[in-house]
């Protein structure tokens, strides 16, 4: 599948900033959002900030950004279905052919011992699973990647096909990005199986819904509530004190 345009979103910029080059030089047009567009452009690498490609500006501190039918309807139509594709059109969606996201240090922020629970809340991610599980199931039109290690590969397939990933490619960081973003409750897919099987483990992580930050946040919650009555009040603002003033924006930007 040729990809003519691209939209980077990262919260870890390993390797980034060389692997968006070859995605210029290939001539794909990059979207990408808050800190991520300022250091594209900063190493003059053309980008087009999310609030000018949706018409929409970020706010409520990064909280709101890419959840907009330009984004989802750019990721999810399906390019052999004429009515999708005459509805991306009505609406002027265009397709968006590469996704690169990578999300909030959830499990990093919680492995403090003075985290406070906002701190923990701030850094539960919307926007990257959306854009992940919408590129990962339109995974047939689609390419995602959701970790730097797999940059190199991306490009040099790029390069080696004029432009366009194959289908195994994308199955294959269709699977990571299910298997990043879905809860462990059920046993994963051994490395052999993903490998003799692609679509059933598609299929298996689709059934996975669940996400590791909400089962997180809430083993951090069921501790917090099994302190007895009598030093509840004094463990609470112990560890997770109600102040909000140092409470960070969202980190992937």
């Amino acid at each position: 599948m040729k990809i003519q345009r691209a939209l980077i979103s990262v919260s870890d910029k390993t390797g980034l900033v060389e692997f968006a080059r070859e995605l210029a030089a290939l001539g794909i047009e990059i979207i990408s959002t808050g800190g991520t567009a300022k250091l594209l452009q900063k190493e003059n690498i053309q980008t087009t900030e999310i609030s000018a490609y949706t018409g929409f500006p970020e706010m409520m501190d990064g909280r709101v950004k890419t959840l907009h039918p330009k984004v989802h309807g750019g990721l999810l139509h399906l390019r052999d279905n004429p009515e999708h594709v005459a509805q991306a059109a009505e609406h002027g969606i265009q397709p968006i052919d590469l996704v690169v996201v990578n999300l909030y240090p959830f499990e990093k922020t919680i492995a403090k011992p003075d985290v406070t629970l906002d701190e923990a809340i701030e850094q539960i991610d919307i926007g990257g699973p959306s854009m992940l599980r919408s590129a990962a199931k339109n995974y047939r039109s689609v390419t995602v990647v959701t970790d730097p290690a797999d940059y190199a590969d991306v490009a040099e397939i790029l390069k080696a096909n004029d432009g366009e990933t194959t289908l195994q490619l994308r199955e294959r960081l269709a699977i990571k990005v299910f298997v990043t973003t879905s809860n462990t409750t059920a046993p994963l897919p051994t490395s052999s199986t993903r490998k003799r099987n692609a679509r059933a483990v598609l299929a298996s992580a689709f059934r996975s819904s669940r996400s590791f930050a909400t089962a997180k946040i809430r083993t951090r919650l069921r501790r917090s509530t099994a302190t007895s009555t009598s030093t509840l009040k004094s463990s609470t603002a112990r560890n997770f004190p109600t102040t909000t003033s140092s409470i960070s924006p969202p980190r992937r930007n």
